[in-house]
């Protein structure tokens, strides 16, 4: 299909849009007019409303496109003199793809490159062009796979597939905009909800023919061995930069800890994991497919660019980051302006390994001393008292009330790896030993000399009955002081939380209603408006307007550890109760016309109350 073709569709699919608006409002006047001519009153009057308000819907989305004007662009502006190299590199194979040079270019902190171009005329005339360039993909990529990268994406402006992207955005935000002022759920808002999904299959598809002639300028250009390399190493470096932003940069993020120099531990989790790099290299691309993806199957891509003809492009194995004039310099400077660490300590790696573990294994040693304190009756608990439980044959009892769900072998697993933890702190804050950084493999606990402590055999000699005396005399020759823990919060937060589920409009004793989040940790309950309608996108704004732990600050979190009992009253829809430890009940029901935001959200909240469960009267 050609370009011609494919901006014809897609101005076709945009006037197809407000012509059907316009139809619409034509045909909901003519009835208007009709209803008023042959059954004037209450009826006409009604519909006359309805009318009114769709027409208006309609004219304040028009209003909000065409007074919609590009945001800021993303990224950190790299001028010429920072990064010659890549300047050059750019209006070299601009040049060589045909087409007019970027203005400007932007590192960013993803593993993406991209083009943008600020059009007018919606799209239909060029403008300032910007291209962005991730520097995990500076670390990560050779000078050669690099150049193909950005061969394809100055394909884009050759094909001039910017400005049909500017077309593509202009019709999404029509169609959003307009089922947003009118309502989803209305008739009108069904019928153009029917058209976004026609012309979200129809631009997706265009999409993917557009990568395909972009990838043809990555082989001539770049050459097929390069252009591959890159197709094949992109979804690598994706996996590696995912792993390394949640195994280490925000390992203390929620306790405010940021690492120091957060692009230069990627290269060196880059060289440290070169063995698990290379395995994730040679096993098979990526080859699933759906009709709404954007972007081809990379394995599809990758079987087309072995079956163009090789350009001969002489190759250039030099680290992509020498086309940067002072790499470590930009990383800091993009540190700081695209990653959220205001407010938090900034470590050396070593220094913020220790210390974010510390902070977790301290939210789970203290978990673990609050059940004890619970069962022994005691005002709090401590590395003793648990072992002294234990050793009374009440392990099974700990163990459930640190870990609800799961089944045995889960609940004394939990139990062995919070008895863990609480023995690491204690040894941690004795200068025994502490948590060794490794860009290798996952943290070991060591002492100074490097030597690795034995906590996991200690903790599962300190969770059987017949093993703890073995236990506190392994403590004792290592030398770690029970006492040199404590338990440091009364009740559980939701640090670490993540959201699973959530039913919209519960109704609750004297006229009250509530939103409920299932967070994999506990319950959060939100105090929901009197106009119950609009549940569900209700639910996924609060979810998306800030980070669990932020949002269990503001409203109320009820952990699991804090549940004694619950009892599910009725299935359709559901009606429970729950009752804490405090001895305070609360008694939720859900409407008929309650709402989620999956179907399976009901059933998530019965598994999360099963382990609680002691009166079960399931009805219809």
């Amino acid at each position: 299909m050609k370009t011609t073709i494919r901006a014809a569709i897609s101005v076709a699919l945009l006037a197809g849009f407000y012509l059907l608006a316009i139809v619409l409002i034509a045909l909901l006047g003519w009835l208007t007019i009709w209803l008023w001519q042959e059954f004037p009153g209450v009826a006409a009057g009604k519909f006359s409303y309805v009318t009114l308000a769709i027409a208006g819907g309609l004219l304040v989305a028009f209003w909000k496109i065409i007074r919609a004007k590009p945001g800021e662009p993303e990224g950190l502006p790299l001028p010429p003199h920072e990064a010659r190299g890549l300047w050059d590199t750019a209006h070299d194979l601009a040049h060589r793809v045909g087409t007019r040079a970027p203005d400007e270019i932007r590192l960013i902190p993803d593993v993406n490159a991209a083009v943008a171009e600020h059009t007018s005329l919606l799209g239909l005339a060029g403008g300032r062009r910007i291209m962005y360039v991730g520097l995990p993909l500076l670390q990560a990529f050779t000078v050669d796979q690099l150049r193909s990268v950005l061969a394809h994406e100055l394909g884009h402006y050759s094909g001039s597939h910017t400005k049909l992207g500017a077309l593509a955005h202009r019709g999404r935000m029509a169609i959003v905009q307009t089922i947003v002022q009118i309502g989803p759920t209305t008739i009108v808002g069904g019928i153009f909800q029917l058209y976004a999904r026609l012309y979200v299959l129809v631009e997706q598809a265009v999409s993917r023919r557009m990568e395909y002639e972009a990838d043809e300028f990555s082989v001539r250009i770049a050459g097929r061995s390069a252009a591959v390399s890159a197709m094949r190493d992109l979804p690598v470096v994706d996996a590696a930069w995912n792993f390394f932003v949640g195994r280490y940069v925000t390992i203390g993020w929620e306790a405010k800890l940021a690492p120091r120099d957060v692009f230069g531990g990627f290269t060196m989790l880059l060289n440290g994991r070169q063995g698990e790099l290379a395995e994730l290299r040679d096993s098979a691309p990526p080859a699933e497919k759906s009709k709404w993806d954007s972007h081809p199957p990379i394995a599809d891509r990758i079987r087309a660019m072995e079956a163009m003809p090789d350009s001969g492009a002489a190759s250039d194995d030099r680290p992509a980051l020498t086309l940067l004039a002072d790499p470590a310099a930009l990383s800091m400077r993009l540190q700081q302006h695209a990653l959220a660490i205001e407010g938090k300590t900034l470590l050396p790696w070593e220094e913020l390994t220790d210390a974010g573990i510390a902070v977790g294994a301290q939210r789970g040693a203290d978990s673990l001393f609050r059940a004890a304190a619970r069962l022994a009756g005691a005002p709090a608990g401590d590395l003793a008292l648990v072992l002294h439980l234990v050793e009374q044959g009440r392990a099974d009892e700990l163990a459930r009330a640190v870990e609800p769900h799961g089944d045995r072998e889960e609940r004394q697993s939990g139990l062995t790896e919070r008895i863990g933890a609480a023995i690491a702190l204690a040894a941690r804050a004795g200068g025994v030993g502490r948590w060794r950084h490794s860009w290798s493999s996952g943290a070991r606990f060591s002492r100074p000399d490097g030597t690795e402590i034995p906590i996991r055999e200690v903790a599962r000699l300190a969770a059987a009955p017949d093993s703890v005396p073995a236990a506190r005399e392994r403590l004792t020759e290592l030398g770690i002081n029970l006492s040199a823990v404590r338990q440091q919060s009364t009740r559980a937060s939701a640090d670490g939380s993540e959201v699973l589920g959530g039913l919209a409009n519960l109704h609750a004793p004297g006229k009250l209603y509530f939103d409920l989040f299932i967070l994999n940790n506990g319950l959060m309950l939100m105090p929901g408006p009197k106009d119950t309608s609009g549940g569900r996108d209700r639910l996924v704004r609060v979810m998306r307007s800030a980070p669990v732990h932020e949002l269990a600050k503001r409203y109320r979190f009820v952990p699991f550890e804090d549940i004694r009992t619950a009892a599910i009253h009725k299935q359709t829809p559901i009606k429970l109760t729950i009752t804490l430890h405090s001895g305070e009940t609360l008694d939720l029901s859900e409407p008929w016309s309650g709402e989620s935001i999956s179907s399976k959200d009901r059933d998530l909240l019965r598994d999360a109350l099963r382990p609680f469960i002691t009166e079960h009267q399931p009805s219809a």
